[in-house]
């Protein structure tokens, strides 16, 4: 076998022209494999960073389309909270919120938002991180106080000389003036999802000061883990539908599910890309075995005297067969080195980062050394069944 390999290897040093030809199809084709899955994957990867692990185990939920008709409405009150904590399993905490529009002003800047009030515990549950100061304590949520925490721009933005902490802000809320104390500024987003234009008050004065017992307009259930987050969003889905009679009535959606069905998506797609480049595996496996073909025709002398020796025809098959397999093993080593670095090139111009798909190479590499032998086995039986009589009387 040896002796076989080193022999194909000078058979190639003497056709270099032919042998590269012959490599092209199988490293076009392994090449592409490893590029669209390689992309795919870094593209899921880059999703996921983007998230991070902070919000993957909870389940949002706000009010459905059919909320407004009375046959089908679910009240975001206290009393679904203990239900629903009471019916779900892997549910760790609950946690209620709602989203008013107010204008902050700091003598003469002021900016309008979308400002959160939120109970204690939201923001770590959030994974948003507080650059100075404080987050709300129990006591700024049960009394209702007047203390409000910035998102990091709209906070330069009032506070262009920094130091916001501990500094009053007039706020206009549904049409009346409050005087707030700034407590916190948030550290500048990461994730795709941003709080740098944020502002967050306790839902106590809310509550107390803007709607007298509100219900939620959105609810934050936290799961024991993330990966449990699709399963605990279906159960509240079809909790809910119990309970009101309507699919409708609210919607309710998990990051981790959403990542979930984008990975499906994504690796389906994947697949059938990679299928479709495969093909090109194929083509060149034919042109493997045309070539092969051509060098047994031109080696008919050197296989009549071969046998004429006493070689086997078992022995000359597997020369040709080493010879055919070597040729596609070669192709799929440059191939998945050319295609993992053209996907890090693309990921980098992308700015992503590279996720290999390493079960994809394993799969490639084996498949192309498939091809060589499944298409190399008709050129070398020929070369096996050859007399070797009419192979040297052929010349």
């Amino acid at each position: 076998m040896f002796d076989d390999l080193l022999f194909a290897l000078r058979n190639f040093k003497r056709n270099k022209i032919r042998s590269t030809l012959s490599l092209l199809g199988i490293i076009i084709g392994v090449a592409s494999v490893i590029i669209i899955t390689s992309l795919s994957q870094s593209a899921t990867q880059s999703i996921k960073d983007s998230y991070g692990s902070a919000g993957l185990d909870l389940v949002e939920i706000s009010a459905g389309w059919m909320m407004r008709r009375k046959s089908a409405s679910v009240q975001f009150n206290d009393t679904f909270r203990e239900e629903l904590f009471d019916s779900i399993r892997n549910i760790v905490q609950i946690q209620y919120c709602n989203t008013l529009s107010m204008t902050i002003s700091k003598n003469d800047l002021s900016a309008t938002t979308s400002a959160t009030a939120i109970e204690y515990g939201y923001l770590d549950m959030r994974g948003i991180t507080i650059a100075e100061g404080r987050d709300f304590n129990v006591s700024d949520n049960v009394t209702g106080q007047q203390r409000i925490i910035l998102g990091s721009e709209l906070a330069e933005g009032l506070f262009p000389d920094g130091g916001a902490v501990g500094q009053k802000v007039t706020v206009v809320a549904d049409n009346t003036t409050f005087n707030f104390e700034v407590i916190g500024v948030l550290a500048a987003s990461t994730g795709m999802t941003s709080t740098d234009n944020a502002a967050f008050i306790p839902r106590g004065f809310y509550s107390k000061k803007i709607i007298p017992n509100p219900t939620a307009s959105q609810i934050v259930v936290q799961c024991t883990s993330q990966n449990l987050a699709a399963t605990v969003a279906e159960d509240i889905e079809s909790y809910i539908t119990e309970v009101t009679g309507s699919e409708y009535a609210a919607s309710v959606k998990s990051m981790q599910a959403m990542l979930e069905q984008y990975e499906e998506v994504s690796g389906s797609v994947s697949l059938i890309l990679s299928g479709i480049a495969a093909i090109s595996l194929l083509v060149g496996g034919i042109g493997i075995m045309n070539i092969m073909i051509v060098t047994v025709t031109e080696r008919r002398r050197e296989i009549g005297i071969r046998k004429a020796l006493g070689a086997s025809p078992a022995v000359i098959r597997t020369q040709f067969l080493v010879e055919s397999a070597l040729i596609t093993v070669i192709g799929g080593l440059i191939g998945i080195f050319i295609g993992i670095v053209i996907s890090a090139g693309a990921a980098a111009v992308m700015q992503q980062s590279l996720a290999v798909e390493w079960n994809a190479c394993f799969l490639s590499f084996i498949f192309s050394a498939g091809i060589g032998i499944f298409f190399g086995f008709s050129p070398a039986s020929r070369a096996a069944k050859l007399d070797p009589v009419d192979a040297l009387a052929s010349e």
